[in-house]
């Protein structure tokens, strides 16, 4: 997976029908993570393709990722079929920050926003265990140490891609009622991205 910020589009016929665009406030976690789908269904069904917009140094607040975003679609254009994410962390983040980037997921059926609170690591979490009494991000990374020792270090994508459908499922079953923006509480909506991801895959 490549997160070069001067990506040009192959020319020619892509070899895959569909392609999601995710600007992502970490520079090294979440780009790992959606990796996972270009392993897992890139290689013998090229249906679809992920290309992540790393965080760069610094760089990491709302409006930034929403601006790579923007220029990446300024800049590589973004066809009927594809789709545009923003993922980011409740985190420190103020609800008029985060409403920036709701707002832009709004304008268009392919712009899509997904939030995790208290942070990514939650979403991670729920693909091992149900989350339950999670009160801050740094008990968010102590939980998933149980289960990924070396976390710090490398997020074990092997150990992970196996709990994919549960993290749906546990996510879906927190998320009552469903909130159509962001969660305000512990939470992630992070899968309804990963959602739309594997449904041209399983459709095939």
């Amino acid at each position: 997976m490549a997160n070069n910020p001067r990506f040009t589009r192959p020319l020619g016929e892509r070899r895959y029908k569909k392609m999601f665009i995710i600007s992502t406030e970490g520079a090294k976690t979440e780009p790992r993570y959606f990796g996972l789908f270009n392993q897992m269904c890139g290689k013998k069904s090229p249906i679809i393709h992920i290309e992540c917009i790393a965080s760069r140094k610094n760089k990491s607040a709302p409006q930034q990722v929403l601006k790579r975003m923007t220029e990446f679609i300024q800049r590589e254009g973004l066809k009927r079929n594809d789709e545009a994410w923003l993922v980011i962390d409740k985190d420190q983040w103020t609800d008029d920050q985060l409403d920036l980037l709701y707002q832009w997921s709004l304008q268009r059926e392919n712009f899509g926003l997904a939030v995790s609170n208290p942070k990514f690591e939650y979403w991670l979490l729920l693909h091992f265990e149900d989350g339950n009494s999670i009160a801050s991000a740094k008990e968010c990374v102590e939980r998933l140490k149980r289960f990924i020792p070396e976390y710090d270090k490398d997020i074990a994508e092997k150990k992970i891609a196996p709990g994919i459908q549960s993290a749906i499922s546990r996510a879906k079953s927190h998320a009552v009622p469903a909130c159509t923006d962001w969660p305000r509480i512990t939470g992630t909506t992070v899968y309804r991205l990963v959602e739309r991801i594997i449904a041209p895959v399983e459709d095939e």
